[in-house]
């Protein structure tokens, strides 16, 4: 829960140290280093859309990358993030067809090996939706392996996602438009209920808008605290905008 690796849709890496004040609140970041993500030659991509990284999975020394407009997910070395280069590509099961443009695989996660899933990748598309209107999503292997689907409500987007220890997905949701303002909320899927051809939802565990501290929210994670409780924290994205912020939340889960 201190030090971090995340990536930017501007196709690069950001990695840092997360910082608290005596009381253990989140009171800034430190040692932050940003790197361009190379391409498999090991060159920075020349254009935004051609290394538009989404989603992120770190399993030991190795992160999984999402990326949206051109589809597919990289495997990178996090042992030198300022060298690293894909050295594969994992197949991410979903039609490229049907993973809209600017709304492809925003969500990466890694599933906690003691869950149902044992381990596995699961992506969720930000609003890549079927005939019936729900989310393109799939787990990319182990015993579940195959696509399922997420209930989508119109006005929201899903962002990113966590796992938490015993295996229920947390989906992070974002509401973006001029008709009903700015909103997030997150959405709590058990994981029971994550399997091929499966269309899965389940209870929101917070809402809010701009009456309260959020903005573009875009990122989650799911971190043990000091005290041994499970903490949520959220980070956003100001666009390069003066109209928006970077916001780092954290919230505990009570359960």
């Amino acid at each position: 829960g201190k030090d971090f690796t995340a990536v930017l849709d501007t196709g690069h890496w950001m990695s840092g140290q997360v910082e608290r004040n005596v009381d253990g609140v989140l009171s800034g970041l430190s040692h932050v280093k940003i790197d361009p993500i190379l391409d498999e030659t090991g060159n920075e991509a020349r254009r935004k859309r051609d290394m538009d990284a989404e989603g992120l999975a770190l399993r030991g020394d190795t992160a999984f990358v999402s990326f949206e407009q051109f589809p597919r997910i990289g495997v990178f070395s996090t042992k030198n993030l300022a060298t690293a280069t894909p050295g594969r590509k994992v197949p991410h099961l979903l039609p490229d067809q049907e993973l809209r443009r600017n709304a492809g695989m925003e969500t990466l996660v890694l599933s906690p090996a003691s869950s149902p899933l044992q381990g596995a990748l699961v992506t969720v598309t930000e609003a890549s939706v079927d005939s019936r209107g729900n989310l393109y999503a799939a787990v990319l292997d182990g015993p579940r392996k195959g696509i399922f689907f997420v209930a989508k409500d119109p006005s929201f987007s899903v962002t990113d996602g966590a796992f938490l220890e015993n295996g229920d997905l947390l989906l992070l949701e974002r509401r973006f438009n001029l008709a009903e303002g700015v909103g997030m909320r997150l959405r709590r899927i058990s994981a029971d209920t994550i399997k091929p051809g499966a269309v899965v939802d389940g209870p929101f565990l917070l809402e809010a808008d701009l009456s309260h501290q959020i903005d573009n929210m875009e990122g989650l994670d799911v971190v043990k605290g000091a005290d041994g409780s499970t903490r949520l924290i959220f980070v956003s994205d100001d666009n390069h905008s003066f109209l928006q912020r970077s916001l780092m939340l954290e919230f505990k889960l009570i359960d």
